[in-house]
Parts: C-alpha cells; structure tokens; sequence
C-alpha cells in the first residue's frame, strides 16, 4: 500500500460531504451509526434527517409523513403515471419506468408545490418586512385589513406573470378529498405549538381571495400541492425541497403502476388504444 499522496487529499476533498461518511465497517447518515438507525428510526425519520441533519422531533415526522402520503398516487391520468406504464411495456425494466416518470414531474405537472411554497414565503416575508416598519397611528389599518391587501397585492402580481396561481383549484376534483385531512393536521401543529401557522394563514387568506364574491361558478379551493405546500412551508423545507419530496411521494405510486402494468402482458402500450388513432390535420394548428 502507497502512502497517501497530495492528489489524494484534493480527491478526497473534492467529494467532502456531511451527508454521509463510509470507510471499512463504518457506514454514518449525519454522524448517525447506520446500526443504530436501524429498528429504531423510519423512513420518514431517515429522510428529515438526511435533509435537515437533524432527526425530526415526533410531531414533525408525523406531519411529514401525512403530506407523503396524500402525494402517492392520483392514477393514470397523470402523464408521470402513464408514462411509467408505457415504459415498463417497452423492456426497460422497473428502474427505467420509474425512471421515466419522475422525469416527467416539471414546472407543470409536479412543480405547483414548490411554486405554492414561493408564493406563500413571499406572503409570510412581505407581511413581516410591513410589520416590522414603523407607521404612524393614523395611517395604520386593522392587521387583518392590512394583511388582507397584501395577500390581493402579491396574488395580483403573480397573476400578472401568469394565469395559473399554483395550489388552488383543481382540473378534476370540485374539492380535492386530501386537502382537509392536511389542513386539520396542521391546525393540530399549530395548537400544539410545533408550528407558527403564519403559512396556513397566508394560505387560506388567497383561498378566501379567490372565492370572494363566487356565489355562482365553480369554487376555487385550495388542492393538494396548495396543502403539501403549507405542510412543507410550515415545517422550514426550501421551496426546491417541497418538489424534491413530492418525487420521493410520487414515486411510490410511479412503482406500483409500473410493477402492475408489467403483469398485464401488454407490449409496447400506446397513449391510446389499437382501435384508435389520432385526428389527421391538414393544418398545423395555432400555437396557445
């Protein structure tokens, strides 16, 4: 065996990481012994820990675990589903439909969590910058009123870079069914002192926006990536992180779809079926 050299010490430095340490019979998460995780924390455990450092108190795991669990699975309709399906028709194998459908989870299908993280820190942030700047008496309106025109201010200009405001309303669901489970959930934490509610508030003040003066028309409620959103805010995950464990939720439902398509005895699984086939244009079509 050589001596170690200065190239080794600028190798070994160059893949330095506190995630992690493994030399010859030593395997770390977070200077945690992997021996002593094991049967003693879970997998939601082992996940906060990997991102935070820190293992999560039992509340938190518990609240983190719930929004896992609502983002599972929202079945074929959804291109990340189908097109694991398709994949796992093609002779890839499960790790490359898999595959395939997480890298179907963009801006568009699979961002609207994190987006809904941005818009409710920029609620928080705003609210507590206003709050913390002198006024004088006479100029100072009741704090719900105030913060009221905020939300409308912040709402006004997200709907000013687009029409789609991520989180709220639904394409196929009048209510989404997990969005109460959630929000109860947090209002728990809130009561509980685990969390500080401030994006809970923030969001059910853009719901209330939203459905002012609806009386008639479909409501807007808050959906599922609105109430993950307010589960991962309120616990401090980065808003990139809210889309990161939305691809760890959805792939689990990504797995069985897959590993259930692959007992079908389908080969090469078309977007439609045999009998049909697309529309022949004559014309390409305007651009939306």
């Amino acid at each position: 065996m050589t001596a170690a050299g200065p190239q080794d010490g600028l190798v070994a430095q160059w893949w330095a990481t506190a995630v992690s340490r493994v030399e010859p019979g030593i395997i770390e998460l977070r200077e945690h012994p992997v021996q002593d995780l094991i049967g003693r924390t879970t997998f939601v455990e082992t996940i906060w820990l990997m991102l935070r450092g820190e293992l999560p108190r039992a509340g938190q795991a518990g609240l983190l675990e719930a929004a896992l669990v609502a983002g599972v699975d929202h079945g074929p309709q959804a291109p990340s589903i189908a097109a694991a399906r398709m994949a796992a028709t093609c002779g890839v194998g499960l790790n490359s439909a898999m595959a395939t459908g997480v890298n179907m989870l963009g801006d568009v299908h699979g961002g609207a969590g994190q987006q809904c993280v941005e818009l409710l820190n920029e609620i928080v942030e705003r609210h507590g910058r206003d709050a913390a700047r002198p006024t004088r008496d006479a100029e100072q309106a009741s704090p719900d009123a105030e913060f009221e025109r905020l939300v409308a201010e912040v709402v006004a200009e997200w709907r000013a870079r687009s029409r789609y405001l991520p989180g709220f309303g639904h394409r196929f669901h009048p209510r989404d069914p997990r969005r109460d489970p959630l929000l109860a959930l947090v209002d728990r934490a809130v009561a509980d002192g685990l969390v500080t509610g401030a994006h809970l508030r923030a969001a059910r003040a853009v719901e209330e926006l939203l459905n002012r003066g609806r009386e008639e028309g479909r409501p807007v409620p808050m959906n599922i990536d609105g109430a993950t959103a307010v589960v991962y805010a309120e616990l401090g995950f980065a808003a990139p992180l809210a889309r990161g464990l939305f691809v760890l939720s959805r792939s689990v439902g990504i797995l069985a779809h897959a590993w259930e398509e692959t007992g079908q005895g389908r080969r090469n699984k078309s977007p439609m079926p045999p009998s049909m086939v697309p529309v022949h244009l004559t014309a390409p079509t305007a651009r939306p």
